[in-house]
């Protein structure tokens, strides 16, 4: 079966996922990961891309963006693939492939699943076993959002805005949030997706989103209907 092509829409929060090829390590100190955090704040800003969450794990890493053009995601991710393997390949005297593949994407209903995707993106250390709470974890924006940090990686979406009138009344909201962590069908969802790169939303977003693409948004559904005249 042919591989279905990304689903990119701009103005839509998208989901993303880079794993090293045969989920080897991709990161071994702190310097690659402060290399990759230049890449992407470089390429974000160059590529009009607004990065809402990530984490930065051993052999593979979780963005949350909006990009508002066409191509702008794709040619982020392009851009710091390619340069993060010279960088990668050259520090530590290797040659040959690091990345399994493409990068996996899809798009997120921002009000049914942003915050939740967000969470689940925060919680990604905790789930394997690195650290007891995401705030232990150095490689996320999780400490931007608990006001521990100011990084300049993260836009914060309009949605984690409504949380709070105050930065602490955000904070808390948020934090509460990721305590709270996720319902097993939605953190089963939110993986899922990613993986497979259909759309994640309710049943009206998916119609409304298959309009302003050719491109097959959700599984078992057909393209984009034809356009009647009046």
């Amino acid at each position: 079966m042919a591989r279905l092509p990304r689903l990119t829409v701009p103005g839509y929060p998208h989901h993303v996922i880079q794993r090293g090829n045969n989920r080897q390590m991709i990161f071994r100190d702190a310097a690659d990961y402060e290399f990759m955090l230049g890449l992407l704040a470089e390429q974000a800003s160059k590529q009009q891309v607004a990065l809402h969450a990530y984490v930065l794990m051993g052999n593979h890493f979780h963005l949350l963006a909006t990009p508002q053009t066409q191509d702008g995601l794709p040619l982020m991710m392009q851009a710091v693939g390619r340069s993060y393997v010279r960088y990668f390949n050259h520090r530590h005297q290797r040659s040959g492939t690091l990345w399994e593949g493409r990068y996996r994407s899809t798009i997120v209903q921002s009000e049914r699943y942003l915050l939740a995707c967000m969470v689940y993106i925060d919680l990604n250390p905790v789930r394997a076993g690195m650290v007891a709470q995401p705030g232990d974890y150095p490689w996320s924006g999780y400490a931007h959002y608990m006001g521990r940090r100011n990084d300049p990686l993260v836009t914060p979406h309009a949605l984690y805005w409504e949380l709070g009138n105050t930065p602490f009344a955000r904070e808390a909201a948020y934090g509460e949030l990721v305590q709270a962590g996720l319902a097993g069908a939605d953190q089963k969802q939110i993986s899922q997706s990613v993986h497979s790169g259909w759309a994640l939303g309710e049943a009206g977003f998916i119609a409304a989103l298959q309009q302003h693409t050719e491109r097959r948004v959700a599984k078992g559904r057909a393209g984009r209907p034809a356009i009647v005249s009046d």
